[in-house]
């Protein structure tokens, strides 16, 4: 054992260490650096689905029922799968409309209904009480666990106020109020208590899996030698299977419980808190769809070992299972360990309570005792005086009175039971609100009075069939109506409600309530048409994702005031935040100042979410309806408007539409002008290049012909040389003329082009043929490496003929003299032929490749420069781009070069292919390059 002075003080040393991190977690959030904007902190935030419940009680589950324990978390991690659709859907439902509460969000749906808000907040408080119960009970056995000597009765205090459990209620309670209430925010976020909340479940996982350790890995030799000491054990061997006490699997319970925490780890309030109010970018569900899961996977791996283990250590019925964890490690003398394990389960305890008890206080303070108030004349809609302190106090009384009803339960009922037990009543509770919310989210004919209905046949029944046998069993009722019915009315008998038997009574109970919810939420909702306000919200909650925040529609016609809806905010946000809240919307709104707001329906909607922050939606909007001269709205009213948000949209969209299209033509008339300059540019160079190739050989005629002219006497031998250099430039200035005026009808598309079938293999030995003279001056040697015979294709053999020529007349200027070598290499595939002229020569830098291809650009080295016009190879890319293919040029400076074209066998004429002269469809061969 330990001391009880060591054990609360270790108890409240650890609460302080919560308080820092929630301090610290209001300090990042004041300075814009918000801790829990992090989709990690956010996934171990649900993880206060994990209670005392877990950390104790799905041990002694496991100790009388095996594997038994795992519906409870194999139906959250069920729901996690359609977490994306649901959830996400809350999420943008709660933050579009300030909704603070799950009785906020099913008011809010119905036509922002104070009576079903309320009636949401009767049922949360009567259900969650025993849960409340259940985290005392924890916390008191295991203080009793820890501090009371072995074999020693633990005996209750006949004195309340000597009852440690009461104090322990208190000290939570005020803890409670330190965390969530020190302030009144408008968006109801605690991030303070998220940052706890998320650290609370790291200790309590790695607390409880330190006692899982020690008792696989110290009192055992191993989770395999464990298990097999209790398959050798018949009392023991049958909680490794899944019947219960020798009977028959009981499918309809498995399936009961898991649909049961499906439904609870959406809808308990800690859960819908976290989970949808706390959430601050709801991408953050992404990862907490799977981080979620797997948390709820590593903190149950050890409980059926350790509920083993102490069955095994203790012997059957020696000591209570729910405080194996504990009593396991103290047993051994692992005192701090146990230590350790208790801090856990007080984390487990704690941040269910703290969660909770904030969830239920302000559905407390805004759906039960605000509507109260604000009927009184001192508190009323006309009333002044701000009520920011009295909304505080009010939820600070709340969590005192939700913790002094869970202390009242624990002692009526929480002895009798199982800690699973009575949580099992809370999750059936919780349970009712499934259809209403579900309902409401993806059919827009529920009614409010069918939620009315609904909600009420199955918080009935949920009473009537557990809550009352809870009570009764624990001797605080006449337990004879569960045996014989009320009045000797069978049929009435709470646990085989209408001769309904054979199942257990928590799926009895559920099977009852939910049949009868479902029923009644879907037949009122048929038999009644819904009203304006319930066809509005209807539309907002089932459309949330069809609208941004521009195109919703607002249901609200009459006539406001500046004047009389910024005292309202006032009232209960305090002056400087309403204030700040007008100047905002005026500043969104294009206004110069608060007095320049224009009172429209959308001014009375962004008030009233505002409000709905502080006070809940059905209190929000009584309070606004009592300073405005609202009128009311039917049906064709409502489609109506709904038919102008539409038209707005639609508007709005073809506005976006024409923007993007007027973007899209200026973007083109920008290319396309840009594309002008550039021809411009290119057309200036080509003049220039033009008149400069027209004018070197003019110049050289000239200049012999005026030498002629001035010198008769001329010498013969001189005179016919200089006639023969005017031959030799008349012939160059014809073909730089010819190619030019081919360039042009290529480029132009006025070319004339004569297809028919060409054996390219043939065109390739005649090109090589017809410059066998050239090669020859040179002493270069070619050699060919085609196969026997191709494919014909069509296209024009003169062209192609043309093409050869260029490129072998360009490899024979550059291969060196004497020794040049000219390889021409032809292969074919399924895409078509593919023809390579390979030289020796100098070859080209890579970054020069593309200039190869450009019009009167020359190679060589400016003094030694080949004979050239600059177009043999603009000319050849043309005709080969003209058939469809590509032409290409592979070449490192100083590995020679290495032309090649590409001719695919489907040809299509006047097909231009990508303008990259540099890139290579066809694999292999070596870089190389010749300028031209």
């Amino acid at each position: 054992m330990l001391s009880a002075p060591l054990l609360v003080g270790a108890s409240f040393a650890y609460l302080l260490l919560l308080f820092a991190v929630a301090w610290y977690g209001d300090h990042r959030a004041q300075q814009g650096r918000s801790v829990i904007d992090n989709a990690w902190v956010y996934a171990a935030s649900m993880a206060v689905y994990c209670t005392a419940w877990t950390y104790f009680g799905s041990v002694g589950r496991a100790s009388t029922s095996g594997v038994w324990f795992l519906p409870i978390y194999l139906g959250p991690t069920l729901a996690m799968i359609l977490a994306w659709m649901v959830v996400r859907k809350m999420i943008r439902i709660a933050r579009s409309y300030r909704i603070t509460s799950i009785a906020d969000f099913v008011a809010s749906r119905y036509g922002k209904s104070p009576t079903l808000a309320g009636l949401v907040t009767l049922i949360t408080v009567v259900g969650i009480v025993p849960y409340i119960a259940l985290q005392l009970k924890a916390i008191a056995s295991g203080y009793a666990v820890m501090t009371t000597v072995p074999g020693e009765a633990v005996g209750s205090p006949s004195d309340w106020w000597r009852d440690s459990t009461l104090y322990v209620a208190l000290a939570l309670a005020g803890f409670t109020m330190v965390f969530g209430t020190r302030h009144l925010d408008t968006t109801e976020r605690h991030e303070g208590m998220v940052a706890a909340i998320a650290f609370e479940s790291v200790v309590k996982l790695i607390a409880f899996v330190a006692v899982g350790s020690f008792v696989c890995w110290s009192l055992f030799d191993g989770p395999a030698d464990l298990f097999g000491r209790a398959l050798d054990n018949p009392d023991l061997a049958p909680l490794l299977g899944l019947e219960q006490q020798g009977r028959p699997f009981a499918y309809e319970q498995w399936f009961a419980l898991t649909v049961l925490s499906m439904l609870s780890v959406v809808f308990l309030p800690r859960q819908f808190q976290v989970m949808v109010v706390e959430n601050v970018n709801e991408r953050h569900l992404r990862r907490a769809v799977w981080v979620f899961p797997l948390y709820l996977l590593l903190i149950n791996v050890f409980v059926l070992p350790i509920a083993l283990g102490g069955l095994l250590h203790f012997g059957p019925g020696n000591m209570n299972a729910e405080s194996f964890v504990l009593s396991l490690p103290l047993d051994r003398g692992w005192h701090a360990l146990a230590l350790f394990a208790f801090i856990g389960g007080l984390s487990a305890a704690t941040g269910m309570v703290i969660v909770e008890t904030i969830a239920v206080s302000t559905m407390v303070c805004n759906d039960l005792v605000m509507p109260l108030l604000l009927r009184t004349r001192r508190f009323g809609a006309r009333a002044a005086g701000d009520l920011t302190g009295i909304l505080l106090g009010i939820r600070r009384a709340a969590i005192v009175g939700v913790m002094l009803l869970g202390y009242i339960y624990f002692h009526v009922a929480g002895e009798a039971y199982a800690l699973v037990s009575i949580g099992l009543i809370s999750f059936a509770a919780v349970a009712q609100f499934a259809p209403a919310a579900l309902g409401g989210m993806y059919w827009k004919g529920g009614t409010r009075g069918g939620a009315l209905a609904g909600l009420s046949a199955g918080f009935a029944l949920w009473a009537w069939t557990l809550m009352l046998p809870s009570i009764a069993k624990s001797g605080w009722m006449d337990a004879a109506f569960i045996a014989h019915g009320p009045w000797g009315i069978e049929l009435l008998k709470p646990e085989q409600l209408f001769g309904l038997a054979g199942l257990d009574n928590l799926t009895h109970s559920l099977f009852w309530s939910l049949l009868a919810n479902i029923g009644a939420y879907v037949g009122v909702s048929l038999w009644r048409t819904p009203s304006a306000a319930e066809t509005s919200q209807a539309l907002l909650f089932v459309d949330v994702f069809e609208r941004t925040e521009g195109s919703r529609p607002v249901f609200w016609r009459g006539r406001a005031q500046v004047a009389d809806l910024l005292p309202l905010v006032a009232r209960f946000l305090g002056a400087a935040r309403a204030q700040k809240l007008f100047e905002d919307y005026a500043a969104g709104s294009g206004v110069a100042g608060v007095p320049q707001i224009k009172p429209d329906a959308r001014l009375v909607q962004f008030v009233e979410t505002q409000l709905a922050g502080a006070i809940g939606s059905a209190s929000a909007r009584v309070m606004v309806a009592s300073v405005v001269e609202e009128e009311a709205l039917d049906l064709d009213d409502v489609m109506r408007i709904l038919d102008e948000a539409s038209q707005l949209r639609a508007y709005s969209h073809a506005l976006e539409e024409k923007s993007q299209s007027l973007e899209r033509a200026t973007a083109e008339l920008r290319a396309a002008n840009e594309q002008l300059k550039s021809l411009d540019r290119l057309k200036d160079d080509f003049m220039s290049s033009v008149t400069h190739e027209l004018r070197t050989p003019l110049t050289s005629i000239r200049a012999l012909s005026e030498l002629m002219v001035d010198e008769p006497g001329m010498d013969s031998a001189q005179r016919q040389h200089f006639l023969g250099i005017v031959v030799a430039e008349t012939e160059r200035l014809s073909r730089l003329v010819n190619q030019v005026l081919d360039m042009a009808k290529i480029e132009s598309g006025h070319a004339e082009w004569h297809t028919a079938d060409v054996d390219l293999r043939a065109l390739v030995l005649k090109a090589i043929e017809t410059t066998h003279e050239v090669f020859r001056e040179r002493g270069a040697e070619v050699t060919l490496d085609a196969p026997p015979a191709v494919a014909t294709l069509r296209a024009d053999p003169d062209r192609l003929t043309q093409v050869l020529l260029n490129l072998l007349s360009n490899a024979a200027k550059f291969v060196p003299r004497g020794s040049g070598r000219i390889h021409v290499r032809m292969r074919s595939d399924d895409s078509g032929i593919t023809v390579e002229v390979r030289d020796n020569g100098p070859g080209v830098p890579v970054a020069e490749h593309a200039l190869v291809f450009e019009k009167f650009r020359q190679g060589g080295d400016g003094v030694n420069r080949p004979q050239g016009t600059g177009l043999g190879l603009p000319i050849s890319r043309q005709i080969v781009e003209h058939f469809g293919g590509r032409m290409w040029l592979e070449s490192d400076a100083g590995q020679g070069a290495c032309f090649a074209f590409h001719l695919p066998w489907q040809i299509q004429e006047g097909r231009q292919a990508p303008d990259n002269p540099t890139a290579n469809p066809v694999q292999g061969g070596q870089q190389g390059g010749a300028p031209q």
